[in-house]
């Protein structure tokens, strides 16, 4: 069962958003999902995202991951509210190596000051995926201007 979303119009603010990312922007991902309690975000390799070895860089899996969740809490957060990670655990499970990735984030428990969210990032290999990272986040809903 869906969560319900607090706000109507919950996809075009969590789009306004992330069109104000400018980091999301640097790296090229892309949102591919906007769902009550879940987002995806894409993201194509590049050589600039990579490690030493040749595979994505845990930074650009992390902050792929970071982002779905914290917009998977904010599609169930009232209109008037942002979101912020206050805390996450990630698990690197496999060398990132794909021409694309997407980290599906959900959100597990809603609150009202704090949600707790899990993200899958997987690498997408042609018609083949494997989980390549999980991320356990608690996201912090604040009202919106509030200094930080």
């Amino acid at each position: 069962m869906r969560p319900e979303p607090q706000d109507p119009e919950f996809r075009a603010r969590v789009k306004a958003s992330f069109s104000r990312q400018a980091f999301m922007a640097t790296v090229g991902a892309s949102l591919e999902l906007i769902e009550p309690g879940e987002v995806h975000i894409a993201l194509p390799f590049a050589t600039y995202l990579s490690q030493q070895h040749g595979y994505l860089h845990a930074g650009a899996t992390t902050a792929i991951a970071d982002s779905a969740n914290g917009y998977a809490a904010l599609t169930l957060a009232p209109p008037d509210a942002e979101v912020l990670a206050v805390e996450f655990k990630i698990n690197l499970m496999a060398p990132a190596s794909a021409p694309r990735f997407l980290a599906r984030g959900r959100v597990l428990r809603p609150g009202r000051r704090l949600s707790v969210c899990l993200a899958e990032v997987v690498a997408l290999n042609g018609a083949g995926q494997e989980v390549i990272a999980t991320m356990l986040s608690t996201i912090s809903i604040r009202p919106s201007g509030r200094p930080a």
